[in-house]
């Protein structure tokens, strides 16, 4: 039978234990009519993973396969259409569920593979049956590994840069917390639309790896005055954010008034400083906008696929 890693369990409350990893035998996928069995060839780590084995993820469940990224070849598919199409066919997986077709937002409680309760799937086992809908081409530059390394953090980053931060060349953006796999991918998608990037670490490494990557300057947020040293950093034609992409919350809003041009956006991905985030009435008159950009949704899935591929020709 073929193999695959689950969570076991273990006593202790959220964020007190941590869930043990086991290698489990699974039945070989029967898949629905539209659906194919993808052979995985490599599958990935996220940090949900490693909140998933804390008990500090929504959902999170001993029993079903680990991780929503993976890279494989499709070696059955159901229907002679999916055949022709797909059969033989190295592909990337759509981490997510449930946000099929409207832009604004889920048409029902949107999930993510990988070691939940609701979706009782996940990639890091010898065979996945999925949607053929759920399935792009893998790009031919990429190594397996590579690929394996990319979807959720990059459609992630994809839609906090492209769709909520609206960043268009010649614009000013600030990436926070760079380091991270969102934002370093943020980093690329903003310079590829042309932007001029600037970032904020609490690492000086890290800042000079992104100035290497080619973000413009960055500063050190654990720095008295962090944001006036970066209006210093702002040009003279253009001495303003357009827009702030953001992955740790708290109190971002408030920190970025001083930044932000009127009508700025600022382009939520995640919570680290905790769920709340503030704000305020001065944010409201300058016309700031906060969008909360969610896990990523399928409808992104090609868009993003055809920019990746464009990358081996960069």
């Amino acid at each position: 039978m073929p193999k695959a890693i689950v969570m076991g369990e273990a006593l202790g409350g959220p964020g007190e234990t941590y869930w043990p990893l086991k290698i489990t035998e699974v039945p070989f996928p029967k898949p629905r009519a539209d659906e194919v069995v993808v052979k995985v060839s490599c599958a990935s780590l996220n940090h949900r993973d490693l909140f998933a084995r804390q008990k500090l993820y929504r959902g999170a469940t001993p029993g079903v396969p680990i991780m929503a990224d993976a890279v494989g070849v499709v070696v059955f598919a159901a229907s002679e259409e999916n055949k022709k199409q797909w059969l033989g066919k190295r592909v990337l997986l759509a981490p997510a569920r449930g946000w099929e077709s409207d832009p604004k937002g889920p048409e029902s409680d949107m999930s993510i593979l990988g070691g939940t309760v609701k979706l009782k799937n996940g990639c890091c086992q010898e065979y996945i049956a999925v949607s053929a809908a759920e399935i792009e081409p893998c790009p031919a530059h990429l190594s397996d590994s590579e690929a394996a390394a990319i979807p959720l953090a990059a459609l992630t980053a994809w839609r906090a840069t492209i769709v909520k931060a609206e960043v268009q060349p010649g614009h000013n953006v600030l990436i926070t917390g760079i380091g991270g796999g969102v934002a370093l991918f943020c980093l690329q998608f903003a310079l590829l639309r042309g932007a001029s990037v600037y970032v904020s670490s609490g690492s000086e490494d890290k800042i000079s790896k992104a100035k290497a990557l080619g973000a413009t300057a960055g500063v050190n947020y654990k720095n008295v005055g962090w944001s006036e040293q970066l209006l210093d950093l702002l040009p003279s034609k253009r001495p303003y954010l357009d827009s702030i992409i953001d992955g740790a919350g708290g109190d971002v809003v408030w920190r970025s008034l001083s930044l932000l041009r009127a009508g700025g956006i600022i382009a939520s991905y995640g919570m680290t400083l905790g769920p709340k985030v503030t704000f305020s009435m001065p944010a409201v008159m300058k016309n700031i906008e906060v969008c909360f950009n969610p896990s990523p949704p399928s409808i992104s899935f090609f868009d993003w696929t055809l920019t990746l591929g464009s990358w081996a020709d960069t």
